[in-house]
Order: C-alpha cells, then sequence, then structure tokens
C-alpha cells in the first residue's frame, strides 16, 4: 500500500514511551498516584516545530499496545506527520517513570527489548528523509540499541546524500551507557551535524576536558555550528570561527526544568526554517525552552507560534 502524507520540513525518529510520573514528594515507593503521559526526546521536538506553525514528522517504533496507541494518536493530534510511524504486534512500548523527591528528581526506564531497540535501517523511507530540509537526530536513539545506532547512521547518510541538513543533539544518558561507549559514537555523529547542539556539561564528559576554551578549540574543528547550552547564564554559538553568546530569557517562575532542551532545539531549528541566522535561531530557542520550564511536562508546556508572538511583543493576558 502506498503511503501518502505531505512532505515535513524536519524529519526526526526515535523512541518515544509511556511516561508515569509520582503525584507527591514521597517517592514512588510510596506513592498514591501517578499521572499518565509520554515522552521522548524526538517527538517532543517535532511536537514543539508544530505547534510553531512547521511541518515536522516522527518516524518512531511503538508495541502495538494501550501505551503505543495512546502515544501515536496524541503525537498525530498534535499536527506531527506519523505516517512512518509503526505499532508492532508482540512487542512492547518503552516505560519511563518519574519521581520527584525533595531537591533532586529520577527517572527509572523500562525500556529493554522495546519496540524502538529493534529498529533497523531497513525501516527508513530514503525519500520521506530526503524530501525534507532537516534531519534531526540525537544521541539517545543511538544509545538504545547496536540496530538503533546503525539506523542513526544511515539515516545521516541519506540526509547528507540528498544536502539535507544535519541536526544533532547528543542528549547524553548515562543511564543508557557508559562514557567509554558514548564518547566515540557520539563525537562521530557530531562530525557529520550540521548543527551540533549540546550542553556544556556534555562536553566536559565527551572531550574529557574542564577548561572551556580548550574545550571550543576542538569544537572549532567540527564542520558544524556549534550551539552550546548551559554556560554562566547564557548560550555560546561557534560558528565559522567565531564565539557569540546570547543570554538565557528570564523566566518567571521555573515549575519544572524537563523539557527545556527540547523545546530550546524546537525554537531553534523554527528559526532556520524562518530564514534566521544561527545566532538569531538561538535567541527563539532561548525564549522557547525559558517558557517550557514555567509549566509542568515533557512537552505540554511547548508554546505555539501565538504564545511566543505575545512573548515576542509583551502582549498580556486579558483574564475577563
Amino acid at each position: 500500500m502506498q503511503i501518502t502524507s505531505v512532505q515535513p520540513e524536519v524529519v526526526t525518529f526515535g523512541e518515544s514511551m509511556g511516561l508515569f510520573t509520582a503525584q507527591d514528594t514521597r517517592g514512588l515507593e510510596y506513592a498514591a498516584t501517578l499521572y499518565k503521559s509520554f515522552g521522548g526526546a524526538e517527538s517532543n521536538v517535532a511536537i514543539g516545530l508544530a505547534r510553531l506553525g512547521h511541518r515536522s514528522g516522527w518516524c518512531g517504533s511503538l508495541g502495538n499496545d494501550p501505551l503505543g496507541q495512546m502515544i501515536m494518536k496524541s503525537i498525530r493530534g498534535e499536527g506531527v506527520d506519523v505516517s512512518r510511524a509503526k505499532l508492532k504486534d508482540d512487542m512492547a512500548t518503552g516505560l519511563m517513570i518519574r519521581e520527584n523527591l525533595p531537591g533532586k528528581s529520577s527517572v527509572h526506564y523500562y525500556r529493554k527489548l522495546s519496540a524502538a531497540s529493534y529498529m533497523t535501517p531497513s525501516e527508513l523511507d530514503r525519500d520521506y528523509i530526503a524530501g525534507a530540509k532537516i534531519l534531526h537526530v540525537t544521541g539517545i536513539t543511538a544509545a538504545i540499541s547496536s540496530s538503533s545506532l546503525k539506523t542513526v547512521q544511515e539515516a545521516i547518510q541519506i540526509a547528507k546524500d540528498a544536502d539535507v541538513k544535519v541536526s544533532f543533539d547528543p542528549n547524553l544518558r548515562m543511564k543508557l551507557w557508559t562514557i567509554d561507549e558514548a564518547r566515540p559514537v557520539l563525537l562521530s555523529l557530531a562530525e557529520q551535524a550540521d548543527y551540533f547542539l549540546p550542553g556544556l556539561d556534555e562536553l566536559k564528559l565527551l572531550y574529557d576536558e574542564e577548561n572551556t576554551e580548550r574545550i571550543f578549540e576542538k569544537l572549532s574543528t567540527l564542520q558544524a555550528v556549534s550551539i552550546v547550552k548551559g554556560g554562566p547564564d547564557l548560550t555560546y554559538v561557534l560558528n565559522d570561527g567565531r564565539i557569540d553568546q546570547v543570554p538565557y530569557v528570564k523566566a518567571e517562575q521555573v515549575l519544572d526544568t524537563v523539557g527545556a532542551g527540547d523545546g530550546f532545539c524546537a525554537g531553534f531549528l523554527a528559526g532556520l526554517l524562518q530564514g534566521k541566522t544561527p545566532l538569531e535561531a538561538t535567541k527563539l530557542g532561548s525564549l522557547i525552552g525559558s517558557m517550557v520550564i514555567q509549566a509542568v511536562g515533557d512537552w505540554e508546556a511547548l508554546p505555539t507560534h501565538a504564545q511566543v508572538d505575545a512573548a515576542l511583543n509583551n502582549i498580556r493576558h486579558i483574564e475577563r
């Protein structure tokens, strides 16, 4: 059967999981209720782009189970093209459970042998990727299995062959692999990217280096425009031998920092699609990251184009 859909501007893929969050601070062991949702770095970015008015496509694999069906319907309902996503029979959808304890939060993963971990390069639609303007991938997909890593590598090759720009967020997750396992893989992927979006703390681990100046010297050898999040209240933009600084947008309140990085990525990519320079796109990403942390949820707080426009123009909400 031929698949038809509107060609996305940005294509991404990865593992989206069911998400249950304990609703009090007594820890998961004693929590009486859990809030059900879902999360995944790549689908979060796709939703963020769709809310900002851009065509995005997510190509993940889910189990054909209640969680997978909920996730697929929810991503589709946010305006993301899921025509290349799959619900796989006899496979499970991954699960993560979050608990918020006083002063810290923890995430527990249940994703071994999940549908996404069986992802293979043969599942990729070459024309779908080649028709996009940007392919966005993360190090999370590279970490969940060897076949998923091969799928990321193949997707990047397809994009490069078609002159599609590659955006790469390392999203280093130390619960998925060791730094010795992650370092060669993520640095190799960074070398192939057009836009590299790491955090400064991630770079310190990947380069085994604490000195920011020396880290930037190593980044300067990449072909990518590097957007380094997590400086002292600012983001660094390394582009063509120049280093610019973009101050964080001050948030009125901080309720949940989860999803801020994905919101930043969505804003940055949206800026590029709008014809902004990487520096201008970083400013948009910073604004959206600031908006995301003022509400709770992995993706629920991602703003719409109208909300971003209101923030940019200081349009205040009228209650009644």
